[in-house]
C-alpha cells in the first residue's frame, strides 16, 4: 500500500500547532459518501411561505439508516490508508486502594498473545504523556496505587480482528488479570477546584452592591489544610478576600441568630452519579504513517480544536518525530461526554506503537460505563431565611461538594457554574455560595448536560416548594414574590442580559389546568384509582448558556447563481446545529444555505492568533495583546453550553448581514434604478431598513421583488461584497471593532473580518494582504505555507466565488473588561414544568401521567428542533429524578460490569410520551435573538416530579433518584 500523500485537493490548508503541521480534513472515499460533514448534509428542504425547514439537513440519512459515525469507519474505507485494520483494547485496574504490580495474560495462551503491548514504561521512554489538563499516568506504572477505578494500565494491540475478539472475551470480567500488592487505601488529593461567591446587595435588587464578585472579586482559599480549603480571615475594609469573608461570616451568623419574624430552613440534598449514555460509545481509529511522519486520526468529538491542539502537543513532545497531524472530526453524539474526553489520545498512542498499521479502539458498552465521563454526584447544604410577614427571601447560603472522580477534567468549571446557578429564578438580597469538586477514586466526572446547574437548581426548587408549604402560600405565588426581575442583580452582582422572563413563565403556568384544577383532580383520581396517590408538582428555573469565552468563525458566500455557502467552526453533535445555522442565513439572504460545512478548524481567509487564557488573563495583558489586529482571546468554542443557537448564530448572521449590506442591497438598488432608465431615482423612498424578504424575494417600499440569483449575479458583476469571513468573541457581551469598508468606518460586533468582492472589485487602500504577518491560527511566531482560496474542492473553507478574500484590518477593538469574568453568567433562558404523577401505594412506583412545559428562548430558528430538544431533555430529567443511578466506588461502573441491563434509562412508557405538551413564549419582537435552551429543558422536570411526589404522599425527598424503595420506606 502506498503511503498517504498530503494534497491540497484533499486536505485543508495546514495549521501549525506546537510545531506540528495540522490538517483538519474531510473524507473523500466512496464509503464516506454519507458522512455527515459531506454528502449527508443534503440541500435544505425549505418552505419560503412559512420560513421553516421541512426536515433536518441530515434527515434523510437519519431515517434511512445511512448516517455514518466515526465508529463505523475502518481503514479500508479511507483513501491511501493500509487495508488491514488492527484493533486495541485497554486493560484497566478495578481496584484503587492497593498497589498495582502488573498483569497476567496467561489466559490467552500462545495463540491469542497480543502483537504489541504498550505499558507506562514505553510511554516514559518515548516521552508520550497526556497534556496537563488530563493529568498524570496515562498508563499506570507498576508500583503505584491507581488514581481511580478503571485506571488504564496497558494497551493490547492485535493485527487481526478474530484474535482480538477472542482475547477480549477471554479477559473480560476476570479478576486475576490485573495484579495487586500492598493495600494502601485510596489516594488522598487536594480538591480539583473551590469557588465562593459572596454578595450583599444594596437597598433593593437594583441598587449598587455593598459587596459582590463582579464589583469586587470571588473569594478563593488562602491555603489547603487536610485536603480542605482554608478561607481568609474576615476583616471589614481589609483585602478583597478578607472583606468578602467578613460579609460571608455576617450572613451565616445572622442565619444562626435570626430575627424573630424570620423563617430559617436548613436542608441537605444529594444527587447521584449518572452516565451520560451517549449511544455512540467512545472510539478512535488512528494510523501513524512512519514514512511520511504523519499521524491520521478519525475521532468523534465535540471539540475538534481542542483535540487537534492537544494531539499536536503530545506528538511534539514525543520522540517519534511526527511532523504532520491529519485529523478527521466526525459526526457524533455526546451530551458533554465527548467534550475534553481522553479516548482520542489513547487512539493516538495505539497508532504510535502499532508498527505502521491503523488501529481502531472502540469501547463496548461495558467499557463505556467504566470510562465515559459522568455527571457529578453532589452533596448540598442549604440555609435560607424568609421574612414571614412579607414572604420575601432575606438571605441564602449554599455549601456544595461534587465528586469529581479520578481526573480533574472540567470539574472546577462545573462546580463554579453550579454555585452561580443555585439562586435559580430568585432574587437573593444576601448570599454566600460555596462549591468544591473533590478528587476521588470514582470514574472521571466532567462535562454533562446540565453542567452542575441540574444538581443545584433542582435542589433549590425542591426547597422553594417546601418553604411555600411552611408559609401557607401557593407555591407559584411564593415564587412570584421572589422572582428575579429585569435589571436586578444575580448572586455575582451582574445584571442579566436583556429581558428576564421567568415571571412570564410563572404566570403562564399558574393558569394551566394542571395547576388550577390540581385539588379536584387529586380527589377524582384517587377515588377512581384505589391504591394510588395523585400529585401535581411544579418547578421553574433559568439556565445560563455560554461560557464567558465563546468564540467562532463563520463564512457566508453567495455564488453568481444564488447558491449560499456556509462554513462554521461549530460542531454538529445531534442538536441540529447544521440545520439551524443554514436557516440563520434566511434573515439576510432570503433563503437557507445550500452548501454547509461544520467543524471547520482552519481559516486561511482570516488568519487570527490567540494566546493567554481568556478567563485568567490580566487587563494589562488583554490591552497589550489587543494591539495586534490579528489577536483574539479565543479562536473557537466546542459544541457545548447550549451555545449554537445564540453564539454560533451571531457569527453566521453577521457574515450574512455584511454580504447583504455591502453586496445584495446595493445590487438591488442598482437593479431598481436601472429598471426605470437613465440612472434616475427610484419612484419611492427606498431605505435599507424597509427591506423585506417575502417568500424568498427581496422588496422594499413597493419596489419590484428580486430573487437571490438575480441579486447575486448583479453583485458579482459590480464587484460588490459576495462573501464574508468573520470572527466573534463574547465575554458576556460581544466584542466590537472598528473597520473601514469601502472607505467608510463601521463598528461591528466582531473582532475579525475578511471580505470577498466580485470580479470587478477595485483595490482599496484599507484592504490588506490576506495573511500580512504570515500567521495562521496558532501562536504568533508560527508560519505556514498558504494555499490559494478557491482551489480546494473538498469540504473546507473553500470559496464558491472566483475572487480572493481580503482581510479588513480593524482600527480599534473593544473587548469587555476581564473583570466581567467575575459575572460568571449573564445570559439566561427560563423554563417551567408541571408534572402530574401517581404513586402506587403497594409498590412505591411513580407513574408519570402527564407533564406540561413552558419555555422562553427568544426567536426560534427551527420550532421542530426546539421541540426535539424539549422532548429529549425532559426524558433525561425524568431519568435523573426517578431511574438513573451509579454507585460511586467498587460496586459501580469502574469495576467494568455495568451495562444497560443494570442501568435504567427511561423508556417511552416512563415519559408520558403521548400526553406531554409544551408551549414556547412568543419573542418580545421579531428581532429577538434565539437563545440557548438545550440544557435548561432537562432541569425543572426533576424538581417538578419530586414536588409532585410530595403533593401525592405528604413526604419530602432530598436524595435522587426517588426510587420505589425510598417511597415505601417513607410511607411505612
Amino acid at each position: 500500500m502506498t503511503s498517504a500523500k498530503i494534497s491540497r485537493r484533499h486536505f485543508l490548508k495546514a495549521v501549525s500547532l506546537a510545531g506540528i503541521t495540522t490538517y483538519i480534513a474531510p473524507f473523500g472515499s466512496s464509503a464516506y459518501a454519507a458522512l455527515f460533514e459531506q454528502k449527508l448534509l443534503t440541500p435544505m428542504h425549505w418552505d419560503p411561505s412559512t420560513g421553516l425547514a421541512r426536515f433536518r439537513v441530515d434527515g434523510i440519512a437519519k431515517v434511512t439508516g445511512s448516517k455514518i459515525f466515526a465508529r463505523d469507519i475502518r481503514a479500508r474505507d479511507l483513501p491511501n490508508w493500509p487495508d488491514q485494520q488492527s484493533h486495541a483494547l485497554i486493560l484497566r485496574a478495578t481496584l484503587a486502594d492497593s498497589i498495582y504490580t502488573g498483569f497476567d495474560l496467561s489466559r490467552l495462551g500462545a495463540d491469542l498473545k497480543p502483537d504489541r503491548i504498550v505499558t507506562a514504561d514505553d510511554l516514559q521512554r518515548d516521552g508520550v504523556a497526556f497534556s496537563d489538563f488530563y493529568g498524570e499516568d496515562m498508563l499506570l506504572p507498576a508500583g503505584k496505587t491507581p488514581a481511580y477505578l478503571g485506571h488504564a494500565v496497558a494497551i493490547l494491540i492485535f493485527h487481526d480482528f478474530a484474535r482480538f475478539r477472542l482475547a477480549k472475551d477471554a479477559l473480560k470480567f476476570q479478576d486475576d488479570v490485573i495484579q495487586y500488592g500492598q493495600h494502601t487505601g485510596p489516594l488522598q488529593r487536594d480538591p480539583w477546584g473551590t469557588f465562593r461567591y459572596v454578595r450583599v446587595g444594596g437597598q433593593d435588587g437594583y441598587a449598587e452592591d455593598v459587596f459582590s464578585s463582579l464589583k469586587d472579586a470571588p473569594i478563593f482559599p488562602s491555603q489547603m489544610r487536610k485536603r480542605l480549603p482554608v478561607w481568609p480571615d474576615g476583616k471589614n475594609h481589609g483585602a478583597v478576600g478578607e472583606e468578602g469573608m467578613y460579609y460571608a461570616q455576617q450572613i451565616r451568623q445572622e442565619l444562626e441568630n435570626p430575627p424573630p419574624d424570620w423563617l430559617v430552613f436548613k436542608r441537605k440534598y444529594q444527587t447521584q452519579s449518572v452516565d451520560t449514555a451517549a449511544l455512540e460509545p467512545d472510539n478512535a481509529n488512528c494510523w501513524y504513517d512512519q514514512t511520511n511522519q504523519t499521524l491520521h486520526m478519525v475521532v468523534p468529538t465535540q471539540s475538534p480544536s481542542e483535540v487537534a491542539a492537544t494531539a499536536a502537543d503530545m506528538l511534539a513532545k514525543s520522540r517519534f518525530g511526527a511532523r504532520t497531524l491529519v485529523m478527521h472530526p466526525c459526526y457524533t453524539v455526546g451530551y458533554g461526554s465527548k467534550d475534553h474526553f481522553s479516548m482520542p489520545f489513547y487512539g493516538l498512542v495505539c497508532a504510535l506503537y502499532s508498527d505502521g498499521r491503523p488501529v481502531r479502539i472502540a469501547n463496548d458498552r461495558y467499557e463505556q460505563f467504566q470510562t465515559a465521563l459522568k455527571r457529578h454526584a453532589f452533596d448540598m447544604d442549604y440555609q435560607i431565611s424568609i421574612d414571614r410577614n412579607s414572604g420575601m427571601i432575606q438571605s441564602c447560603v449554599v455549601d456544595m461538594v461534587a465528586n469529581g472522580g479520578g481526573r480533574c477534567n472540567l470539574s472546577p468549571s462545573v462546580v463554579m457554574v453550579s454555585a452561580t446557578a443555585a439562586q435559580s429564578i430568585y432574587y437573593l438580597p444576601k448570599s454566600d455560595m460555596m462549591s468544591r469538586a473533590d478528587a476521588s477514586r470514582a470514574v472521571d466526572a466532567g462535562s454533562a448536560r446540565g453542567y452542575g446547574t441540574l444538581q443545584s437548581m433542582a435542589a433549590t426548587e425542591m426547597l422553594m416548594d417546601e418553604l411555600a408549604q411552611e408559609l401557607g402560600l401557593d407555591p407559584i405565588d411564593f415564587r412570584l414574590k421572589n422572582v428575579l426581575k429585569t435589571g436586578m442583580k444575580n448572586t455575582q452582582g451582574a445584571i442579566p442580559a436583556g429581558e428576564v422572563r421567568a415571571e412570564d413563565v410563572l404566570k403562564r403556568a399558574q393558569l394551566h389546568p394542571l395547576w388550577t384544577e390540581r385539588v379536584q383532580r387529586k380527589n377524582a383520581y384517587e377515588t377512581e384509582h384505589p391504591g394510588k396517590l395523585y400529585g401535581v408538582g411544579f418547578a421553574c428555573v433559568q439556565k445560563d448558556f455560554g461560557t464567558g469565552a465563546e468564540s467562532s468563525f463563520a463564512k457566508v458566500e453567495v455564488s453568481p447563481d444564488g447558491r449560499i455557502l456556509l462554513r462554521h467552526t461549530g460542531t454538529e453533535i445531534g442538536t441540529g446545529m447544521s440545520t439551524s445555522q443554514a436557516l440563520a442565513c434566511v434573515r439576510w439572504l432570503g433563503q437557507p444555505a445550500n452548501d454547509i460545512g461544520v467543524a471547520i478548524v482552519d481559516w486561511p481567509d482570516l488568519p487570527m492568533v490567540s494566546s493567554g487564557d481568556p478567563y485568567l488573563m490580566s487587563q494589562a495583558d488583554q490591552d497589550r495583546l489587543s494591539t495586534d489586529p490579528a489577536w483574539t482571546p479565543a479562536l473557537a468554542s466546542p459544541a457545548s453550553a447550549s451555545n449554537s443557537a445564540f453564539y454560533y448564530t451571531h457569527t453566521t448572521r453577521e457574515a450574512a448581514r455584511l454580504v447583504f449590506t455591502h453586496g445584495l442591497w446595493p445590487a438591488a438598488q442598482a437593479i431598481w434604478t436601472s429598471g426605470i432608465g437613465g440612472g434616475q431615482a427610484a419612484p419611492y423612498v427606498v431605505r435599507r431598513e424597509d427591506a423585506r424578504w417575502v417568500k424568498g424575494m427581496l422588496t422594499a417600499d413597493g419596489m419590484q421583488p428580486l430573487g437571490l440569483a438575480q441579486l447575486a449575479s448583479k453583485a458579482h458583476a459590480m464587484g460588490l461584497v459576495v462573501g464574508a469571513v468573520v470572527h466573534g468573541f463574547n465575554r458576556w457581551q460581544w466584542a466590537e471593532a472598528d473597520f473601514m469598508i469601502n472607505d467608510k468606518p463601521e463598528r461591528l460586533p466582531l473582532d475579525g473580518l475578511a471580505l470577498c468582492f466580485g470580479a470587478q472589485a477595485p483595490a482599496d487602500g484599507h484592504l490588506i494582504d490576506k495573511n500580512p504577518s504570515g500567521r495562521t491560527n496558532g501562536s504568533a511566531d508560527q508560519r505556514v505555507v498558504s494555499i490559494d482560496a478557491g482551489l480546494d474542492d473538498t469540504l473546507g473553507t473553500q470559496s464558491t466565488t472566483k475572487g480572493h478574500y481580503q482581510v479588513i484590518r480593524r482600527n480599534a477593538v473593544y473587548y469587555s473588561p476581564v473583570q466581567r469574568n467575575n459575572a460568571a453568567v449573564t445570559y439566561y433562558s427560563a423554563m417551567g414544568t408541571l408534572a402530574e404523577i401517581a404513586v402506587h401505594l403497594a409498590s412505591g412506583k411513580v407513574e408519570l401521567l402527564n407533564h406540561h412545559s413552558i419555555i422562553e428562548c427568544g426567536t426560534l430558528l427551527s420550532p421542530q428542533l426546539v421541540s426535539g430538544q424539549i422532548q429529549g431533555g425532559l426524558a433525561m430529567g425524568i431519568g435523573h429524578a426517578l431511574h438513573e443511578h451509579l454507585p460511586l466506588y467498587e460496586d459501580g461502573p469502574g469495576n467494568g460490569t455495568w451495562n444497560f441491563n443494570r442501568y435504567h434509562l427511561p423508556l417511552a412508557k416512563d415519559v408520558a410520551l403521548w400526553q406531554q405538551t409544551a408551549e414556547i413564549l412568543p419573542p418580545l419582537s421579531d428581532t429577538d435573538p434565539p437563545k440557548g435552551m438545550a440544557e435548561v429543558v432537562m432541569i425543572p422536570i426533576v424538581a417538578a416530579i419530586v414536588n409532585g411526589i410530595a403533593h401525592a404522599t405528604g413526604q419530602r425527598f432530598y436524595s435522587l433518584p426517588v426510587t420505589p424503595e425510598k417511597i415505601q420506606e417513607a410511607l411505612a
